[in-house]
């Protein structure tokens, strides 16, 4: 297909959106901080999809998530200090307006106060033997608590939260010893007198390095996380990059990724992993997934692990990388609720498993192909370079010259990437027309097409997506559904992130001036819409054929976000529904049918309503037999859901020729694609996608115009 350079150098432009905004003059003898609130005000009611009028309403809601980032679990300030902040919650609109950080200063003053003062409480608390024996309770849902009216409310809230951290620990150091005793009967267990002091010391140890680490913040970085609780009112994807952050995500989007290979994000008190790099440590450890919680990190050879609750995402992010070949120890709160000690070495990620990758399928005699794609890769620097949409095609050749009888593509956790990269693609499976419509916030409406008459592959289509596909990969769902070109297989629905955002340097407007490095903006440029005129936003990609899977009960996508911008629609561009298929519908009943009976899929469905409990639970018991027996309960429970990764289908995995030849020399990669094609044969969804694939039949009546593969 001929390279289409409007839609390339468009992909490319709204990968690094810049502003065309009016020339903008400060005052030289202003506060650098206050130059700061002025400049990210200007720059979002010019260049924000859709700006939000700065007014009361805002000032309350900017109020409630700063005072939540600065105190997620209500450990530090009393409710005196919040009656006195509470005199600028409606004032913050005003001080935005005028460029004025009061709220900021007193808030400063009053958390660096607070946290001062509540070293003596961890200190005092943690010189004490806790009684595990007394029935207590405590609620770790913090968001709904109250500030404390007092000191003394506040300290026993401390002695409850440390009792609760030291209890977890005090458990996992007498499983230890009983392990140990298994493996050497003349072991001697430590006492349950010397493991709790042993416990204790270790929540001492970690609050040590906690307060050594906020310690060590600056003002500025206190005032970054007030300019964000400012910008995320506007939606959940504009961010304030300071500095150091602006740095770090250059290096990343450059592609150098070093570390464990995966994304963590800060929610609250707890820190998440959001996404696992494909090719990356974690990603071949197969331990690590996302919605993990990450507790505590452990470097190699360091018997004590530090907590990372409440830690700044930053230095949370420092404990655990480090360089290549080192070992890293992280306690996770899996998906599941149970809690494990996963060990990662650290590694470059490799970038070949990001690129798409296939295999041939083969069932009962007939060749299918399937091409798995992690991201919508695009080379920014080199337009000759890598990318997905060549990749996906010289994939499809190959898969072709082996009689290749239907094709899967698998967008499962594919986050997005290249919108030019999406418009290519889907040109492969239509002759041609739009592919997505993108609104800017003054309306204006850009449709996106394939304008080459050429197919590829005109045979059977089903597209794989989960909780996790967002943005590019939604508009290729998206699309193959309204053309009816594929058959959309999944999740009840994708991500929904249907919005484009562009990074805007800040320094642009300050050049000459004495403020040094202000950062940049992150920030919601425009919007996605289906060529049915839909948006994807919110609702994301509704599958044709809905299979459940972990995540089907609990919080992920946009809608759980805070401030989602709405679902809307515009109007539908002109298409032609593909007619290719003589069964689409029947097909899609049938599919329906098989899931409706699948034991393996009833079980996945159990197993994720059992996941919703876990995660909703809030109320934990203080005393150890309780809390040992609720986790043995737990631990029988999921003994019930093992059966599902002993599940295997009938389908043979192979990799193409010119990869063979590859795997022939390279051990490593012969030891990943068998890894992968072991896990292909476990998977259901796999197997249920071949089965429509089965199923869909062409009607070669139709004309078809079919590539030459010379060109």
């Amino acid at each position: 297909m001929k390279r289409n350079y409007k839609i390339f150098l468009l992909g490319l432009l709204l990968a690094v959106a810049s502003c065309s905004f009016t020339t903008k003059k400060f005052d030289p003898d202003s506060d650098k901080d206050e130059v700061l609130i002025e400049l990210i005000s200007f720059v979002l009611s010019r260049g924000h999809y859709s700006p939000k009028d700065i007014n009361d309403n805002f000032s309350e809601n900017v109020f409630e998530r700063y005072v939540n980032a600065l105190d997620p679990r209500k450990r530090y300030f009393i409710q005196e200090d919040i009656d006195k902040l509470k005199a600028y919650e409606h004032l913050i609109d005003d001080e935005i307006e005028n460029h004025k950080i009061e709220f900021f200063k007193l808030s400063h003053q009053l958390i660096t106060q607070r946290m001062e003062e509540s070293k003596a409480y961890y200190q005092e608390i943690l010189e004490q033997p806790f009684d595990f024996s007394k029935n207590e309770t405590i609620n770790a849902d913090y968001e709904k608590d109250q500030f404390a009216s007092s000191k003394r409310e506040l300290r026993e809230r401390w002695r409850k939260q440390l009792k609760f951290s030291t209890l977890v620990t005090y458990y996992e150091l007498k499983e230890d010893e009983n392990l140990k005793k298994e493996d050497d009967n003349t072991y001697q267990i430590q006492s349950d007198t010397e493991l709790e002091k042993e416990a204790r010391e270790t929540s001492k140890k970690s609050l040590d390095e906690f307060y050594n680490l906020v310690k060590d913040l600056d003002r500025k970085d206190w005032f970054g996380i007030y300019v964000n609780a400012i910008v995320e009112e506007f939606d959940p994807h504009t961010f304030y990059f300071a500095p150091q952050d602006k740095e770090r995500f250059d290096q990343q989007m450059s592609g150098k990724i070093e570390g464990i290979g995966a994304r963590l994000q800060k929610k609250m008190d707890n820190i998440t992993i959001v996404d696992v790099i494909s090719g990356g440590p974690a990603w071949r450890g197969e331990e690590l997934e996302v919605g993990d919680e990450i507790m505590k990190v452990r470097q190699d050879k360091e018997k004590e692990a530090v907590s990372i609750t409440g830690m700044p995402l930053d230095d949370a992010v420092s404990l655990i990388k480090g360089p290549k070949g080192t070992i890293v120890h992280l306690t996770v709160k899996k998906v599941s609720g149970e809690i494990e000690e996963i060990s990662i070495t650290r590694d470059i990620v490799e970038l070949e498993e990001t690129f798409a990758k296939s295999s041939m399928v083969k069932k009962n005699n007939r060749n299918y192909g399937l091409i798995n794609l992690p991201k919508f890769y695009f080379d920014m620097e080199d337009a000759s370079g890598r990318n997905a949409a060549t990749d996906i095609r010289n994939e499809i050749i190959e898969l072709k010259k082996q009689d290749m009888e239907g094709l899967v593509i698998d967008l499962r956790n594919n986050g997005g990437g290249s919108l030019s990269a999406v418009v290519e693609i889907a040109g492969l499976f239509i002759e041609e027309g739009p592919v997505v419509q993108v609104k800017s916030g003054n309306g204006n409406r850009e449709i996106l097409e394939d304008e080459d008459d050429e197919i590829l592959w005109d045979g059977p289509l089903v597209i794989l997506v989960n909780e996790l596909s967002a943005s590019a990969s939604e508009i290729l769902a998206a699309a193959m559904q309204d053309y009816k070109r594929a058959i959309v297989l999944g999740s009840k629905q994708t991500y929904g992130k249907g919005t484009v955002q562009g990074i805007i340097d800040l320094n642009r407007w300050v050049r000459n001036s004495d403020f040094g490095d202000m950062g940049a903006l992150k920030l919601t440029r425009q919007k996605f819409y289906r060529v049915n005129g839909g948006s994807t936003q919110l609702e994301g990609v509704k599958s044709d054929v809905v299979v459940p899977d972990r995540y089907s009960y609990i919080d992920l996508g946009e809608r759980d976000t805070d401030n989602p911008l709405p679902w809307d629609q515009i109007q539908p561009a002109t298409y032609k529904v593909w007619d290719g298929y003589i069964d689409y519908k029947d097909a899609i009943e049938s599919s329906k049918i098989r899931m409706s009976n699948n034991e393996q899929l009833r079980l996945i469905d159990e197993h994720a309503r059992w996941i919703k409990t876990q995660r909703d639970e809030t109320e934990f018991s203080l005393n150890y037999e309780a809390y040992k027996n609720d986790i043995e309960q737990d631990e029988e429970v999921a003994k019930h859901f093992d059966a599902i990764s002993d599940y295997t289908t009938n389908l043979t995995f192979t990799s193409l020729p010119y990869e063979l030849e590859k795997i022939a020399a390279d051990t490593t990669l012969a030891e990943k694609r068998k890894r992968w094609h072991e896990n292909l044969s476990k998977d259901v969804y796999v197997e249920e996608a071949i089965h429509v694939l089965e199923d869909l039949k062409l009607n070669n009546i139709k004309q078809k115009k079919v590539a030459n593969l010379k060109d």
